[in-house]
């Protein structure tokens, strides 16, 4: 098994992707919005939204799932079982609208050796296929166990960002058992998320939540914190995935005021391990 390193720089042809009102809701109700309170977050959970926001909003981390599975070239020869979502991030240039139409590209901008495995970025961009106005930017990182070793650059260590002080606020959220049988409906059927035996293979004792669902659940926490739930304020928003969580964990979501149009954030599992961490999140108005 080895990994394809002439993908590295190369442009994947075009592909359209389109959505609509009912997939921006299923997305919602798979990060939990409604679950235990069908009154919250009525504008992304409905189309008619609530008294302050009338009509339907799409919530910003939506934005990752525009792009996510638009791949050119394979990777190469691995066992996936072995990949796990390393980190990811997504820059909004305007927000999101209810439904359209997005033409998007990909490359593989990077393969480092990180010697037990190999750490695999991407970045995909995704422009309104009508206008070819920029509508999203994401940045996403898998690492591929096993695969390391092969004499690469490691590349460039980075520290955890959040300030050298306790968090100006701590939201409480979580997940639930099934969440990730619903959450897959939006696009990612990895079988790692639902496949007891695929899980097994890759080392879990039971299939584990999407990093992405749980990068979700932490914007929709950022969103609520910061913003006071104004999704459309959040212009993007990084973080790295350290350490797995499985549906049903509590989550704890930190935060830390940087200057007036950006924040860090740090996510724990509720027995403490940090699950997110070199978390970063801007936002305007």
């Amino acid at each position: 098994m080895s990994l394809d390193h002439d993908v590295v720089g190369v442009r994947s042809d075009p592909v359209e992707k389109s959505w609509d009102g009912n997939d921006a809701i299923l997305y919602a109700l798979g990060l939990g919005a409604g679950h235990d309170n069908p009154l919250e977050d009525l504008a992304y959970t409905t189309e008619h939204g609530d008294p302050d926001s009338p009509g339907q909003k799409v919530l910003p981390s939506y934005g990752v799932m525009l792009t996510w599975g638009v791949r050119g070239r394979r990777l190469g020869d691995f066992d996936p079982a072995m990949l796990v979502h390393a980190e990811q991030s997504v820059q909004l240039h305007r927000p999101l609208p209810t439904s359209g139409t997005v033409s998007i590209t990909s490359m593989v901008t990077s393969i480092e050796d990180k010697g037990s495995g190999a750490l695999v970025r991407s970045q995909a961009e995704a422009v309104l296929a009508d206008s070819g106005e920029p509508l999203v930017t994401a940045g996403s990182g898998v690492f591929i166990r096993g695969e390391g070793g092969f004499g690469g650059e490691r590349g460039a260590a980075s520290g955890d960002v959040v300030p050298e002080r306790d968090p100006d606020e701590r939201v409480e959220t979580g997940s639930w058992p099934g969440q990730a049988l619903l959450y897959r409906l939006s696009g990612d059927r990895n079988p790692l998320h639902s496949d007891p035996s695929f899980a097994a293979r890759g080392g879990f004792s039971r299939p584990i939540l999407h990093g992405l669902c749980t990068y979700g659940i932490t914007c929709r926490a950022l969103v609520a914190a910061v913003v006071k739930g104004d999704g459309d304020a959040l212009r993007s928003m990084s973080g790295r995935f350290s350490a797995p969580v499985t549906p049903g964990d509590d989550l704890t979501v930190e935060i830390w005021d940087v200057d007036t149009a950006h924040v860090a954030f740090r996510v724990r599992r509720g027995d403490g391990t940090v699950v997110i961490d070199r978390g970063r999140a801007t936002f305007v108005g």
